[in-house]
């Protein structure tokens, strides 16, 4: 792996479920736009082009919750920055950053990734 994303590769992010963090989720079942929100960057597992099941069943590892998946080219609609960022415990990390000078996404980007994801495990 390195460090370009293809417009077709998945990020995915865990989000805890309704009963330990609602405010990340709509009362229609739906992921809120505070799902994407982190002040140090929003932490993802890159796809790799995986199965989903494997994605999910690796995460499953490290997380609770449920998961849910973006697409590269739905961060780069939105105008956010990904930055494929390894480390010793796992190989796929990435963070997605509202601009160079910005971690936090914008809300109109947060906004725009809750209603482009979909939520492959749990929810």
């Amino acid at each position: 792996m390195d460090e370009s994303f293809n417009i077709n590769e998945k990020l995915y992010r865990a989000v805890y479920p309704p009963e330990v963090m609602q405010m990340y989720w709509k009362r229609d079942g739906s992921v809120s736009s505070a799902a994407f929100a982190d002040p140090h960057g929003l932490s993802v597992d890159r796809g790799d082009y995986r199965e989903d099941e494997e994605v999910v069943s690796e995460m499953k590892k490290r997380f609770a919750g449920s998961i849910l998946f973006v697409y590269v080219k739905n961060c780069r609609e939105a105008g956010a920055i990904i930055y494929y960022l390894p480390s010793k415990k796992n190989i796929y990390h990435s963070e997605i950053h509202g601009s160079k000078g910005c971690k936090l996404l914008s809300k109109h980007q947060r906004r725009y990734l809750a209603t482009h994801c979909r939520v492959v495990y749990g929810g």
